[in-house]
């Protein structure tokens, strides 16, 4: 009898394995259609304000609210992801996902957009945590690391195709054809995982944690959306210093509740391990850099280099490809110089590229950023491939959904850190620029100074609105692209000190070669175990 119980295991362990690489497109999918969703949205945004009649306030709410939504409830499912198992909650999540698609394609107005958008934040929460802990659960360590690398790879490729996608669509079709294309994908996915991704999941798991998952639900969720609103509405608005105390107190509770449950949602021993403690800190200096990046490099190309949402969503190919082979072959670097040196040589040089991008100007030509960008990119790949391999690696097998969600969890919210404070920044050094500059022009009104001062985008709005003589119009646009730069300059150099102080952190904390504790994934890929 408990010979055939070993066979069977034995079998299934060896079907796994042998279509671990199905698994890993059915992943990939899952992982591009949740990514894309993120980005896709923006470039339709003006033709939604016309059709649907949206005011300012129900656009960045269609935009926030998937990616609120996601980051508040991912935690919660990568902790039930465990409990009922990955590739169950995936067919869940994708199954939600495309239902809400729907609904967001069905839409005729902004309340039905702004409530589709909840669910698909909602599939995305329970997609995004099982993909990355199925890979480690699947992969043996010798090829995990390839396997991670394109996982990583995936979610860059992602953010750069949502706006090529979006505006593709636009152009030639309705709005709403931007959530019509996830419907396929999400049906092939669904086909694929129901024979490809294998249900595993904690063979003891622990009792449910419903305190503990409502205080992570309701801490995370205030704690994003302040910091959303916190950008837009100012730091000292009531609403957003409420809600971002608010968010500190429950996530405090929340900290004091998982050290004392008898069996919490989230072990937060797993920080004490210095891997993952450093790994994780690390995804919060990449996602507070990368989203200043993305933010200032958005704004450059369309209103400095003029381009429309397609053709500025085309030139983040170079980036993407850079980031899908780097991510890809860091694997490769890393049996050889190990995950430690690997990940200094990617912050070190993501780092110096920055600070050469800080010096370009109004008229810099785009093969020379494209060049950057895609460098940039391929040392990023570099960087988090390993990190994301350190961080999985450094977990029980049985808990790897909870710590997948707290890889794409710390990304989210520092990302969402990142545009809050790097954006007033730019515009800081924007205003104050350009309100010293335009004061020098000759016959420009002084009530149109201050309202092209608010921002660049305002400026460009005026200068093309035929108020003003071609001259005025023209110095006015120039003025205003060149205190943007102004902006640019300041923030790029920020964003590669933010990398340098990555640098520092993986020479200083990071450990070398480490084996892991028993019970741990191992991870001989990485170079971090002998």
């Amino acid at each position: 009898m408990a010979k055939a119980v070993a066979e069977k295991s034995e079998t299934k362990e060896a079907r796994i394995y042998r279509l671990r690489w199905w698994t890993l497109i059915t992943i990939a999918i899952s992982v591009l259609v949740t990514i894309l969703d993120t980005t896709v949205m923006n470039v339709a945004l003006p033709t939604i304000q016309r059709q649907l009649s949206a005011t300012s306030s129900e656009l960045l709410w269609m935009v926030n609210t998937y990616t609120m939504i996601l980051g508040a409830l991912i935690i919660t499912t990568g902790s039930l992801s465990d409990r009922f198992g990955r590739g169950r909650l995936l067919q869940i999540g994708l199954a939600v996902f495309g239902i809400a698609s729907v609904g967001a394609y069905l839409s005729g107005t902004t309340l039905q957009l702004i409530i589709s958008r909840v669910f698909m934040g909602a599939g995305a929460a329970m997609i995004l945590p099982c993909t990355l802990s199925t890979i480690t659960n699947v992969f043996p360590a010798k090829e995990r690391g390839q396997a991670i690398g394109v996982w990583a790879g995936l979610n860059a490729v992602g953010i750069a195709l949502g706006p090529i996608i979006g505006g593709l669509l636009v152009q030639h079709f309705k709005w709403n054809s931007i959530f019509m294309i996830n419907i396929p994908t999400v049906v092939i996915a669904l086909i694929l995982g129901w024979f490809f991704v294998p249900n595993t999941k904690d063979e003891h798991p622990r009792k449910l944690d419903l305190v503990g998952n409502l205080l992570s639900l309701i801490g995370l969720g205030a704690l994003i959306y302040g910091l959303i609103n916190g950008g837009s509405m100012g730091w000292t608005n009531a609403q957003v210093l409420g809600t971002l105390i608010g968010s500190a107190v429950i996530i405090g509770l929340f900290i004091v509740w998982e050290q004392h449950v008898k069996e919490p949602m989230l072990d937060l021993g797993f920080f004490r391990n210095p891997r993952f403690s450093s790994g994780v800190g690390l995804l919060g200096i990449l996602g507070l850099a990368m989203s200043g990046v993305i933010y200032v490099l958005t704004y450059y190309m369309q209103l400095v280099q003029g381009y429309d949402p397609l053709g500025a969503g085309l030139r983040f190919i170079p980036f993407a490809a850079g980031m899908l082979i780097g991510a890809t072959s860091a694997n490769k670097f890393v049996k050889g110089l190990g995950a430690k040196s690997v990940m200094a040589i990617g912050s070190g040089g993501a780092a110096i590229i920055l600070i050469l991008m800080s010096w370009f100007r109004v008229d810099s030509p785009f093969w020379l950023l494209g060049t950057e960008f895609a460098v940039f990119g391929l040392f990023l790949g570099n960087l988090t491939a390993p990190v994301t391999n350190i961080i999985m690696s450094a977990l029980p097998k049985g808990q790897t959904g909870i710590g997948s969600a707290i890889n794409s969890s710390f990304r989210q919210i520092s990302g969402t850190i990142g545009v809050a404070v790097l954006g007033p920044i730019l515009g800081t050094i924007y205003t104050s620029h350009f309100l010293h500059t335009a004061a020098a022009i000759s016959g420009l009104p002084a009530a149109l100074v201050q309202k092209a001062g608010d921002s660049l985008g305002a400026a460009v709005g005026i200068a093309n609105s035929g108020q003003l003589p071609a001259a005025l119009s023209n110095a006015l646009a120039q003025t205003a692209r060149q205190s943007f730069m102004s902006g640019w300059h300041v923030v790029m150099l920020i964003c590669g000190g933010i990398f340098v102080a990555g640098m520092i952190i993986i020479l200083k904390f990071v450990p070398g070669r480490v084996k892991p504790k028993e019970g741990e994934v191992s991870s001989e890929s990485s170079n971090i175990t002998e």
